[in-house]
């Protein structure tokens, strides 16, 4: 009997490569971010500053990534596209499945409300309301009723460990508490993607690390986390690092690719 050959499978890098050179294409549904070339340019008094020159990037399902860079290597610019906060000059972004690159202002903000949780390292909450009145506030904005509001506000602190601090105010909550919040907000209205900005930036050390934790917890559990940060300590928490340098992708590395990386520029140093 004549066995057939069976072509091997892409690795994840070569598929990344496919997904994201296969400019019209829309991805399947493995992957929540698809970039190609994405450009963003601002006119800054006359000067032309180009803030990203073609960023090609895929973050699938269930990925737990952290995007990093120095000051002006366009990882926030970055983040506002990812975020659909800002749409790109050049190239398609999709979301979910949804080619955003091109919608309206309107348009982006239903996605954004509907895909995106944001977790910012200034918390956000309202001082007089309580954690669980916190958590509640995206579903109040999208109409839902308020037993239903309750029960899956109640479900998200309990995913973050604070089923026992629902009735807390902020200033009764520590700062990690405070974050907590914060993320279990963002959890409320069930997003495609967990995108989190900085989100240890008030926490001193001790503190940062139980949030990496939480952040570790849901990723196991099958969320998709996008972190934004420029601490090599808090981006080697994530399972894959993405490294930004003038408006390009310098290195896309797995978590101890990335930590070995890092480990080399030590020694050197």
């Amino acid at each position: 009997m004549n066995s057939t050959s069976v072509e091997a499978p892409l690795t994840e890098t070569a598929e990344r490569r496919v997904v994201t050179g296969t400019a019209g294409a829309t991805p399947e549904s493995k992957w929540v971010i698809v970039t190609r070339g994405i450009k963003r340019e601002y006119d800054m008094g006359g000067e032309v500053v180009r803030a990203l020159r073609g960023v090609d990037l895929a973050i699938a399902r269930n990925e737990y990534v952290a995007i990093m860079g120095p000051s002006g290597s366009g990882k926030s610019t970055l983040m506002n596209i990812v975020g659909c906060l800002d749409t790109p000059n050049a190239g398609e972004y999709w979301l979910n499945g949804q080619l955003v690159s091109t919608m309206s202002d309107d348009a982006l903000a239903r996605v954004r409300n509907k895909e995106i949780g944001f977790v910012f390292q200034t918390f956000n909450l309202l001082p007089r309301a309580t954690a669980l009145h916190n958590v509640e506030l995206p579903l109040v904005y999208a109409g839902v009723s308020s037993d239903v509001r309750r029960r899956r506000a109640k479900e998200a602190l309990e995913k973050v460990q604070l089923e026992n601090r629902m009735d807390h105010r902020p200033n009764e909550l520590s700062g990690g508490q405070r974050q907590r919040v914060a993320i279990a907000r963002a959890l409320v209205n069930d997003p495609s993607m967990l995108l989190a900005d900085e989100p240890t930036g008030n926490l001193d050390s001790q503190t940062s690390e139980e949030i990496m934790r939480v952040f570790e917890s849901l990723a196991d559990s099958g969320q998709t986390v996008v972190m934004v940060t420029h601490e090599p300590d808090i981006a080697q928490h994530a399972r894959r690092v993405v490294v930004l340098r003038d408006g390009l992708i310098s290195t896309d590395d797995t978590r101890d690719a990335f930590v070995a990386r890092i480990g080399l520029g030590t020694q050197h140093a």
